[in-house]
């Protein structure tokens, strides 16, 4: 392979992902009580398709790794993570299983808000100092709740109940005798690719969760499933590391934006009329950065470089499968993954 056109944005791309593999961020799922004995003394996770009462340990850390993507859409990821796993350790002591039957999150549904606004309570005591000290904001503003709702009860259904709600549905619609201990995995499983699945989640007319999820969340899914945990059973390609787009969130877009990435691939005038840039927007009167509007946009630069169009169809056709034949155009978010696919070091997980 000749060297690329961009090569500095292409070594960038493979720095930021050595940080991601020294330094990963995911759930700690050992400090989740019904999880600690799936892992050895090493710390691995162990014996995923042995039974626990009516799922497997695979399904059950996939029930919680899609409710946590979407809980996961805050302000505050260790807030977050700190508040499920409370949660959820509270819950299982007072029996109420809701992973392994969803359908007591919703008899017990006073117990869980409670449960949910106690912890929130105990987070805020923890995270709230550092989290404005972080955002040059007030620790009184600290609100894990999304939508800067104060009302747990719209958030307890609407974040919690609808995730819940999937595994719950299609344990419903399963023909009568049918196992059901791998319920959500068999379904997430059933799409061409880990990256369709991660579409499918969002989108699906009957199991989609919809606004409950965002793009970004739906891919982090997908990383945890596949290359976090490796919880998926499937052995094609399209079900491997570099089957999902790089999980894009705002902190991604301002470092790719500050280190003049993006822009290597599009003028700022057409972020701008994409309102990825929003001029005035932003804390003080300052220019704003929606980074989730990338999503689509195409760059005429990036299909000038071969090396880079070359490996964008190999990514798109064989890995993600949203395509059948090479594209013509290559869409921005993918041009990490891209990247990483024809360097070969590191993947999109990372």
């Amino acid at each position: 392979m000749n060297p690329p056109k961009n090569e500095w944005a292409w070594e960038l791309v493979t720095a930021i992902a050595e940080v991601g593999h020294s330094f990963p961020s995911r759930p700690d799922l050992q400090g989740v009580e019904i999880f600690q004995h799936y892992f050895d003394g090493a710390g691995q996770l162990t014996d995923l398709d042995k039974r626990d009462g009516s799922c497997s340990r695979r399904e059950l850390l996939a029930r919680y790794l899609l409710l946590n993507a979407v809980l996961d859409q805050g302000p505050d990821t260790p807030g977050v993570r700190m508040l499920l796993a409370q949660v959820t350790n509270e819950l299982y002591r007072q029996e109420v299983r809701f992973l392994h039957r969803p359908e007591e999150f919703f008899k017990e549904l006073g117990i869980a808000v409670d449960q949910i606004t106690s912890a929130h309570e105990a987070v805020a005591k923890v995270r709230a100092s550092l989290w404005a000290e972080a955002n040059q904001s007030r620790a009184s503003r600290y609100n894990l709740f999304l939508d800067n709702t104060r009302q747990v009860l719209g958030y307890a259904m609407f974040r919690w109940g609808t995730s819940l709600a999937v595994p719950l549905l299609l344990t419903k619609d399963a023909p009568a005798g049918e196992d059901t201990s791998t319920a959500l995995l068999d379904y997430i499983q059933s799409w061409p690719s880990a990256e369709c699945m991660s579409q499918q989640i969002k989108d699906h007319p009957r199991y989609g969760l919809g606004k409950a999820i965002g793009d970004k969340a739906a891919h982090l899914f997908a990383k945890w499933i596949v290359h976090s945990y490796r919880l998926s059973t499937r052995t094609d390609v399209s079900w491997g590391l570099y089957s999902f787009e790089v999980p894009f969130d705002s902190n991604a877009g301002r470092v790719l934006w500050r280190t003049g990435f993006l822009l290597e691939w599009a003028t700022e005038d057409e972020y701008r009329s994409w309102d990825v840039v929003q001029p005035g927007q932003g804390k003080g009167g300052l220019h704003y950065l929606r980074i989730t509007n990338i999503r689509g946009k195409h760059s005429v630069k990036a299909t000038a470089d071969p090396n880079l169009a070359t490996a964008y169809a190999d990514l798109c056709m064989k890995h993600l499968r949203t395509h059948a034949r090479p594209p013509k155009t290559v869409e921005i978010q993918r041009i990490p993954a891209a990247i990483l696919l024809a360097d070969g070091k590191h993947t999109p997980g990372e």
